[in-house]
């Protein structure tokens, strides 16, 4: 039986097989049996219609060819040069296979270097730099030997790196890249930030606006553009984190229909630059873009991370107990730990209480203290003021018949004398002032009088 891996063991999942034999090339997929066939969507029309009159007089009926996107604006002798190659290796399989007994490897990859030129090297790069080892296995001559053959237009573009120039990663700031690629959170150039967690069912990115304001003074522009420029970020970490299953994005909620279908067409733009199969659903009501991506090998996170021992890979670490460093919800003390913030808030202020008590108890001892004199002066002009307001023309007599609603009468002024009057205030304690506080009789500024103010007598204390 002869079997080809489709698909790389990841985790828990082993290696997918299938019977289904397919040779990739520089600008097709070669399928000996006929089973696959097609030409990339990535293409426009005229060229899928001149790419498939080439190859239909190239290949024969019971075989098929799955034309890839690197083949637009190959001429035909590049195109029957990749065919004829593949045809080649195609027949050195089935010697192998008739002269050697299972189970037993027919045919590997070539190397990921090699591999990589392939695949993504194409008229959009303008230069190749390669450092190699200097040795005797250097990766340089393969890769030249590799683009004369197979694209010969593109092997100008090859040069060899200087090692007197030092490291082309850090010269290229990649080492930067790759670490920055590995943080949780992505910040953007605008102010916004992105913050990419995965689980194990899906991917999870949300769009966080952060210190970016806008320009426009609008709320829902200013939404728009941040999420528009989240979409490009988003889709350039899918394809450097190589993260794929499930993936959900929280964008921030936009009011228009039309913001929602631009952001869409944006991202769904975007994405037509990734190699990768993927498939994308509508914006919901809550901002959520749900999209499957093919998981193909393995990723960035883990070719460069472990699991923590500590862990376990959950992101914190566990204890018995509550730990000292988190203020409980009644904002008590930890045992034998530090005293949280609100502790501390509310120590400085209870210590702070007696020095405002002192603070508001120093004026009134430095305040004068009314003499004997004062007092019976302020007693005279008492009585002075319940005589006067005893003196005041009565209110007009209801008219026959009508009910008033008050029982008592003003006091009859002439039982009063001066005399009397000042005896009785100063024999009262409402005539008397004491230190530090205001007559009773003044009434700060925007105050209203109140019915203690009045007393049976109509008196009026100062």
């Amino acid at each position: 039986m002869l079997v080809q891996v489709s698909k790389d063991p990841i985790g828990a999942k082993g290696a997918r097989l299938t019977g289904h034999i397919s040779i990739p090339g520089r600008y097709v997929v070669y399928s000996p049996g006929g089973h696959l066939s097609g030409i990339s969507r990535k293409l426009p029309d005229s060229e899928r219609h001149r790419l498939k009159k080439i190859l239909d007089s190239v290949v024969s009926e019971e075989s098929s060819v799955i034309v890839r996107t690197a083949a637009e604006g190959a001429s035909e002798a590049e195109l029957t040069a990749d065919v004829e190659r593949l045809k080649a290796q195609w027949d050195v399989i089935q010697k192998k296979m008739k002269q050697n007994t299972a189970p037993h490897q027919l045919y590997a990859e070539p190397d990921l270097t090699l591999r990589i030129i392939r695949d993504t090297f194409t008229e959009d790069f303008k230069h190749l730099f390669v450092a190699g080892n200097g040795g005797d296995n250097d990766i340089y001559q393969p890769i030249k030997d590799y683009l004369e053959h197979v694209a010969p237009h593109l092997a100008p573009r090859l040069s060899q790196w200087d090692s007197s120039q030092g490291d082309p990663f850090a010269k290229f700031r990649i080492d930067e890249q790759i670490s920055k690629a590995l943080e949780r959170k992505v910040f953007l150039p605008s102010g916004g930030s992105l913050v990419i967690d995965r689980t194990e069912a899906m991917t999870v990115i949300d769009v966080n606006t952060g210190k970016f304001t806008g320009s426009g003074g609008n709320l829902e522009e200013t939404v728009t553009r941040n999420n528009l420029e989240a979409a490009e970020e988003i889709v350039r970490q899918l394809r450097l984190r190589d993260l794929g299953g499930i993936i959900v994005v929280d964008f921030i909620d936009m009011v228009l229909p039309s913001n929602r279908e631009l952001l869409l067409r944006r991202l769904v733009e975007c994405l037509g630059r990734d190699r990768t199969r993927h498939q994308v659903s509508e914006v919901t009501s809550l901002g959520l873009v749900q999209m499957t991506r093919k998981r193909i090998g393995t990723g960035l996170a883990e070719a460069f991370t472990d699991v923590c021992e500590h862990c376990g890979g959950r992101g914190y670490i566990r204890h018995d107990e509550p730990i000292d460093s988190q203020a409980p919800a009644d904002g008590g003390e930890r045992r034998g730990g530090k005293p949280s913030a609100s502790n501390n808030r509310n120590n400085r202020r209870s210590k702070a209480k007696p020095k405002t008590e002192e603070a508001s108890a120093a004026p009134k001892a430095n305040q004068v203290q009314p003499s004997e004199e004062a007092k019976q002066a302020a007693a005279r002009l008492a009585a002075a003021a319940s005589r006067q307001h005893a003196e005041q023309p009565a209110s007009p007599e209801p008219e026959a018949g009508a009910d008033t609603g008050t029982t008592d009468s003003a006091p009859d002024a002439d039982g009063v004398g001066d005399s009397e009057a000042a005896e009785s205030s100063s024999k009262s304690p409402r005539g008397e002032i004491l230190a530090g506080e205001k007559p009773a009789g003044e009434l700060e500024a925007g105050a209203h009088p109140t019915a203690d103010s009045e007393d049976s007598n109509h008196q009026q204390t100062v």
